[in-house]
């Protein structure tokens, strides 16, 4: 039971502090740019106003476009649920696969996408034909980039691979360098942040997930742009997970998971100061340059496949 109680303990604050860590990053921006902006609550004020609100439905709109606030957002806190924060060693080890994960987010974007054609608005429909160009081309760099830890666990569950990073010495693996890299670069696209997306912007030669949101209003806007939230936050999780796992609890007890908490959220704030400095140092990327960028990041994938390979296990 008390597994059972740290592993919801995951999956809600995966949920509560998604918005939280939304306004983290757009409050570090405003500060490292010398502007007062908003409170990092501000997330959690703008999701309370839009369930308040009515919804508004256009006169066309199929059941597709009804229920996929729902599924977007439950197939994201699915997938988050999953990813392990505080404890290794949950009820739901055997099913925090990284294939599943991805399934889980495809599911998503496959429904966001039909919603956005759905209305048959010329935004909605050019939003969902970027997002699925640019996930075809996202999807394999990520799974590359994650299939170069697996190799050295044997498997491509997240707690075997984070178990097996813990057991292995510190050492400076050129492989698991070029996959970190690589996920960071794909974590940009999926989370939709500069240079490949902007969030906070509605010009529409620049849109991209921001499109097929436009003609949603009420509770499922909020159910969306907070689903958006816990993707952020997820990846995040997940990089930190795969890549520096070191302070993730072991043992089901109030000190260790005490400890843990505070480590996840002290890698969290420096992973999305970092993220703010990337935001403000770099201009986003044209359109077309999209494809060149993930490109980048699936070789640089393989290139830590290939590395692993003729260097690590030879040695």
């Amino acid at each position: 039971m008390t597994s059972f109680f740290f592993q919801l303990l995951q999956a809600l604050l995966m949920v509560v502090l998604a918005p939280i860590a939304a306004g983290f990053v757009a409050t570090t921006k405003a500060r490292l740019q010398n502007r007062c902006g908003a409170s990092i609550m501000q997330p959690w004020r703008d999701i309370r106003k839009l369930f308040s609100k009515e919804v508004v439905l256009a006169e066309h709109a199929s059941w597709i476009f009804r229920f996929t606030p729902y599924v977007v957002f439950t197939a994201t806190v699915m997938a988050a649920s999953v990813v392990p924060s505080l404890l290794l060693d949950t009820p739901l080890s055997l099913t925090a696969d990284v294939i599943a994960l991805v399934a889980l987010l495809a599911l998503a974007r496959f429904f966001l996408s039909l919603a956005g054609m759905d209305i048959g608005t010329a935004f909605g429909g050019m939003g969902a034909s970027r997002e699925m160009t640019f996930s075809a081309l996202a999807e394999p760099a990520m799974l590359m980039s994650v299939f170069v830890l697996s190799l050295g666990a044997h498997s491509t569950n997240l707690t075997t691979m984070i178990a097996h990073t813990l057991s292995t010495p510190l050492l400076i693996q050129p492989s698991i360098a070029f996959a970190l890299v690589a996920m960071l670069m794909i974590a940009i696209v999926e989370t939709g942040r500069i240079p490949i997306d902007n969030p906070t912007t509605h010009l529409e030669l620049t849109m991209i997930h921001e499109a097929m949101l436009l003609e949603y209003s009420g509770r499922h806007l909020a159910l969306m742009e907070w689903a958006s939230m816990v993707k952020l936050l997820l990846f995040a999780t997940l990089i930190i997970d795969l890549f520096f796992p070191w302070g993730i609890g072991g043992d089901v007890n109030l000190l260790t998971i005490g400890l843990a908490l505070a480590i996840w959220l002290a890698k969290l704030m420096v992973l999305f100061v970092v993220l703010a400095m990337i935001e403000i140092s770099i201009a986003k990327l044209r359109m077309f340059e999209v494809p060149q960028y993930l490109g980048t990041a699936f070789v640089l994938a393989f290139l830590g496949l290939i590395i692993h390979y003729m260097l690590e296990v030879t040695v």
